[in-house]
């Protein structure tokens, strides 16, 4: 006799990790949930008629539950029984909806529920927040298609008479994409948001980059601040390895000791991790591993390399280290835990000439090769190790008060 498949739990839902190939969860009766290696959790119901096998997607886990994907399952079977094909049923239903159905709330989930698997769980939130609280209040129950211009302006500059224009200029972004969406599916005839530029009807903000000490006398200044800080330990670590690693504060905040290889001297970033959604070798300095073995020796035995003081189930906070920063003397204005990025970028360009593309690399920034593919990985590892231990030791030069190189490329 087969094996009876034991039904799914919302517990193994939650705890599925992705794995570099896709796999299922079985819950039995031809419904199984596929999780994808960036993370996507997607409801599919497999069945056959007239002798083939066919399978009907239901939408992502969670804006579709385990109880909603049983409900879909058993409603499927029920036309099974009386001979019909569920999924001409759905193709059927989706070619018959009327226009006064489909208002631009419903487009927009549906929207958000394709785009779900591939997003970080933050920005989902974050998207969704916004959706919730500035678009369908407004006229998320009207049809899209009867949606104008004036509409969309009119929500806007709403927004903006809050005092949120930076969250006006991503909700417009939004809507663009909600309209492309309905456009293609032919849903529309044009998307009022084309051709619609923000800054066009809502007032200019001076553009605020991440505040970073990028001269090297300076950064010699905060590097010694940094060994001198008598705050929490593993603050300090953080501060220490920052500038050796300028990985995004939240990728540094979040790392695991499971990510780290003292042995071979690498970082290895999960993709569910990075703003890419892309894997990310860290090639480590000897100054790196050795502060690192140090603080094995405090959190060696938990999770995360800097966890939270209050339990170390968790990670450090988001702002212990810009509470560093504001202790050492250093304001908003002048450092933050980003500007480590922008330090190494500026001055393994300008003052140690390296190339670009190493740094842009090392940066989990877009590259393509000639091609036009994106690196992968270990692209120029050799080179990016060595491009690393350069950095460490010109960081320990200016430590040491060794001569400052000029800003300035000398003249060819």
């Amino acid at each position: 006799m087969p094996k009876r498949i034991q039904p799914l739990t919302e517990l193994q839902i939650k705890k599925a990790k992705p794995a570099p190939k896709e796999f299922k969860l079985f819950d039995g009766g031809g419904l199984f949930l596929l999780v994808t290696p960036v993370g996507g959790k997607l409801w599919h119901f497999k069945y056959r008629f007239a002798g083939k096998e066919k399978k009907l997607a239901f939408g992502a886990y969670p804006i579709i539950t385990l109880a909603e994907a049983r409900q879909l399952r058993e409603e499927a079977k029920k036309f099974l029984a009386s001979d019909v094909d569920p999924g001409e049923v759905r193709k059927s239903r989706k070619e018959e909806l009327d226009a006064e159905q489909r208002t631009f709330e419903r487009v927009a989930l549906e929207w958000f529920a394709k785009n779900e698997p591939v997003w970080s769980l933050s920005h989902c939130n974050t998207v969704k927040r916004r959706l919730n609280h500035d678009i369908f209040p407004v006229f998320g129950n009207r049809p899209i298609a009867e949606i104008r211009r004036s509409d969309i302006i009119s929500l806007l500059k709403g927004i903006e008479a809050r005092g949120k224009v930076e969250t006006a200029k991503r909700i417009k972004i939004y809507c663009g994409q909600i309209f492309r969406y309905a456009l293609n599916n032919d849903w529309i005839e044009y998307n009022p948001t084309a051709d619609l530029k923000a800054s066009d009807i809502l007032t200019k903000v001076e553009e605020k980059h991440h505040a970073a000490i990028t001269d090297p006398k300076k950064v010699a200044g905060l590097l010694r601040a940094i060994d001198g800080y008598t705050g929490t330990c593993t603050v300090k670590y953080a501060l220490q390895i920052a500038p050796l690693v300028f990985v995004r504060p939240g990728e540094l905040q979040k790392a695991e000791w499971s990510e780290i290889d003292l042995d071979t001297a690498e970082w290895n970033i999960p993709a569910a991790r990075m703003k890419t959604k892309q894997p990310h070798l860290v090639p480590l300095s000897r100054q790196a591993v050795g502060i690192l073995r140090e603080l094995y020796k405090l959190t060696g035995s938990f999770k995360y390399l800097f966890p939270s003081l209050r339990s170390n189930q968790r990670p450090m906070s988001n702002v212990a280290m810009l509470a560093a920063f504001r202790r050492m003397g250093y304001d908003k204005e002048e450092m933050t835990t980003h500007g480590f990025r922008a330090m190494a970028r500026t001055i393994l360009d300008e003052v140690l000439q390296i190339r670009p593309d190493f740094i842009e690399h090392q940066l989990a920034h877009a590259v393509r090769d000639p091609n036009g593919r994106a690196y992968n990985r270990t692209a120029h590892l050799a080179e990016r190790r060595k491009m690393m231990q350069i950095w460490a030791d010109y960081l320990d030069g200016l430590k040491a008060g060794a001569k400052v190189i000029s800003m300035r490329r000398s003249e060819k």
